[in-house]
């Protein structure tokens, strides 16, 4: 994972073009293949099952904010918010402040808090009749992401400060206060965003891979909106969830003070970056704020970070709004990108200034006109005969990538599929 372009590495799932994602397989030995497709069968049978079934959501917060964690001390919060420092906001705010932007923040409603004093649009209710216009909390969840997202903050560098101070939040409730809620809920929240202007869509929850919510994700795509979800928190959850696994959302993990991976966040292959997650101040209910740990703040804060590129580059698509956060990360781990950190910890700065070259420029300059290039040697006589036998060599070779290719594709999809937990919103 480096400075470059971290998606000319690989496929890229992007917010309008998806590729499918890396995954591991292993084919199975000959006296092994009717298992393997029986069992392919059978666990294509349970999709099946367990799409029709209902299931809850859950918060990616490790744990919600108690009366003990709660504060007034507006000056404490802004010293205690040390993500704000590491990440460099004050520079990124000489560049870019997040104006113009919607995020939209479907979750357990949006408080008026001070520090969001006219930042906080009109919403929705999802749930409980639908009444409401999402700026009432019920948990103060929702409270504390935005807070993260959008808070201005007050005067003389008091209250709680969001990446994207000057970005709107369009609050959505469609998870009660006891931390569940369904699917088809946050799919209901995902077309509202997208109807009512929002650029960036902040899911800090998991959830189960309902068609419905599978269908609200891929009209954000084609709606050009950037998707953030929290990959999930350990150990409840042991792997990217749903909806950070579905192709075209930002899943995000975690780190601590240290910069090193944070323990409540999950691993594996498609996890895409990583941002603070552990001891995150924020605004909370009552005017208040708390402490929160777990993916959903670090979810909130690359929410924000998008919103800045968006305001700085309106006219860039989400795909390369995408491309630039993810190019731009900075390596953890081992080179390259890893199950720990994704392509790496964002850097904000680097992703609002950094000279990013556009995705697929490396690809379309690699198949220039062989023309425009020096000339190969003519093949001598004699080495006409090599020269047949490699071609046909490299022939069976593509062949036999393309079939093992096809073959891995198909059993991935339905290992994902098979796998998937029921949704929840995590605390």
């Amino acid at each position: 994972m480096g400075s470059g372009s971290a998606l000319g590495d690989r496929p890229r799932r992007t917010a309008s073009c998806p590729p499918s994602r890396p995954g591991r397989t292993h084919r199975p030995r000959p006296s092994h293949r009717l298992d393997a497709l029986r069992a392919i069968l059978s666990a294509a049978f349970a999709v099946v099952i367990s799409l029709t079934a209902p299931t809850p959501l859950a918060s990616a917060s490790s744990n919600p904010s108690s009366e003990s964690d709660l504060t007034d001390d507006a000056v404490r919060v802004r010293r205690d918010q040390w993500h704000l420092h590491y990440l460099r906001i004050n520079e990124a705010h000489s560049i870019s402040e997040g104006d113009g932007v919607i995020v939209a923040v479907p979750d357990t409603g949006v408080d008026l808090h001070p520090d969001l004093r006219n930042n906080v649009l009109p919403g929705a209710d999802m749930v409980e009749g639908g009444s409401g216009d999402g700026r009432r909390d019920r948990d103060s969840h929702g409270t504390s992401m935005a807070g993260l997202i959008a808070a201005h903050g007050r005067t003389n560098g008091r209250g709680a400060l969001g990446v994207a101070p000057r970005a709107k939040i369009l609050p959505i409730f469609d998870s009660p206060h006891n931390g569940t809620g369904s699917p088809d809920a946050l799919a209901s929240s995902i077309d509202f965003a997208i109807s009512h202007g929002a650029d960036v869509i902040s899911i800090s929850a998991v959830a189960g891979a309902s068609p419905r919510l599978q269908r609200a994700l891929s009209h954000a795509r084609d709606a050009d909106v950037v998707v953030v979800a929290a990959a999930g928190n350990r150990p409840e959850d042991t792997s990217v969830r749903y909806p950070a696994a579905e192709e075209g959302v930002i899943a995000v993990g975690g780190i601590d003070r240290q910069g090193r991976r944070a323990s409540v966040s999950v691993t594996g292959p498609l996890l895409d970056v990583a941002a603070p997650a552990v001891d995150i101040y924020s605004t909370s209910h009552d005017g208040k704020y708390s402490k929160g740990t777990g993916t959903s703040s670090a979810t909130a804060i690359v929410a924000g970070a998008v919103a800045l590129i968006r305001s700085k580059y309106p006219h860039l698509p989400a795909r390369e709004v995408v491309h630039r956060l993810t190019a731009t990360a900075v390596d953890k781990g081992p080179p390259g990108r890893d199950d720990e950190y994704g392509y790496g910890v964002i850097d904000i700065v680097a992703a609002l200034t950094a000279d990013v070259p556009p995705l697929g420029f490396e690809s379309a300059t690699a198949s220039a006109p062989a023309g425009d290039g020096p000339s190969a040697p003519a093949a001598a006589p004699g080495d006409e005969a090599a020269s047949d036998r490699a071609a046909t060599v490299r022939g069976l070779v593509t062949l036999g990538v393309i079939v093992a290719a096809g073959v891995t594709w198909t059993i991935v999809v339905r290992r994902r599929r098979r796998d998937a937990p029921p949704p929840r919103i995590s605390r």
